[in-house]
């Protein structure tokens, strides 16, 4: 496996360097955090939280996970790899995945830089410009389920990752040390963004397109709010480097998976109850799934902002 955990966390009490001692990580003013027998860590002080308990439930972590690994979204998956992974050398790439819910992205990341590396491998081309790069990954998450279920998953997969419930707005990494970060459908924080990333790294950012999921909210919806059509615009202290839309049809049938797509997006909570009834109702679905994927890079210290 050409991944490794990440390991350049940052204490989130007073900013400091973690160092990992047997069941915990430490750092040097002696603040502890014990690693779950699930092999994730919770960097998510009391003090920065919003609620009892933030993020996604238990119920829309496991409806995302169904969903998810029917591969109704693979690919996003895939264009997202290819995205990661676009200009890299062969030096190893830290990456974070900002809002990772239960770490779908991160392990179809992992697996598609490993069966590049074993067809590169295969085809005689070791040490060739085209041979992938190691990763070393982390996944956060302020939903502590979240994190539970891609901390299991990953074990389950063999994909070797830290896996930390925190905050977008208080990242507990250590500053200047990502290669990558993905913000998937997440909330997006620029400045911390900007902290802890190399100058020169690629921000990647997923937003949902103006007819992603139209049918569904077609249905659940009186009527529909208009779509922002602009490309969004880069955020402070990167600059933008592409975007990708994809856009394609996919088909649902049965009620299961039409009750987990709209359980895994904040539709469920908008509609109303007549709403939801109508797409409970519902035996088969066939919607439009579009995304928008905008790569941006890291400024350097002295560079404008084009």
């Amino acid at each position: 496996m050409s991944a490794t955990p990440f390991a350049a966390l940052a204490c989130p009490l007073d900013g400091e360097a973690l160092e990992r001692h047997d069941g915990a990580w430490r750092c040097a003013a002696g603040h502890s955090f014990d690693i779950a027998r699930q092999g994730y860590v919770h960097l998510l002080p009391v003090q920065q939280k919003r609620s009892r308990d933030p993020g996604d439930s238990k119920a829309m972590v496991a409806a995302r996970q169904r969903f998810l690994e029917a591969g109704h979204y693979r690919p996003v998956a895939e264009a997202v790899g290819r995205a990661v992974l676009a200009g890299a050398g062969q030096e190893p790439l830290s990456c974070l995945d900002a809002g990772c819910g239960e770490g779908y992205y991160l392990r179809e990341l992992a697996r598609a830089c490993e069966q590049r590396s074993e067809e590169s491998a295969d085809e005689g081309l070791e040490g060739a410009s085209d041979t992938p790069p190691s990763l070393s990954l982390l996944g956060l998450d302020i939903s502590k389920w979240a994190v539970l279920a891609a901390a299991r998953q990953g074990k389950q997969a063999g994909v070797p990752a830290s896996w930390v419930v925190g905050s977008n707005a208080h990242l507990p990494v250590q500053s200047g040390t990502l290669d990558r970060l993905l913000c998937l459908f997440g909330f997006p924080v620029a400045a911390e963004f900007a902290r802890v990333m190399k100058p020169g790294g690629v921000l990647l950012m997923a937003e949902a397109g103006p007819d992603h999921l139209r049918e569904l909210r077609e249905i659940i919806y009186p009527r529909l709010k208009p779509e922002r059509t602009a490309e969004p615009a880069a955020p402070e202290g990167f600059t933008r480097l592409d975007t990708e839309t994809l856009r394609y049809s996919l088909e649902l049938e049965g009620a299961g998976p039409i009750a987990d797509l709209l359980a895994m997006t904040p539709h469920l909570y908008r509609a109303s109850a007549e709403g939801r009834e109508r797409a409970a109702a519902l035996e088969s679905l066939t919607v439009t799934v579009e995304v928008r994927l905008t790569r941006f890079t890291r400024l350097g210290a002295e560079e404008p902002a084009a």
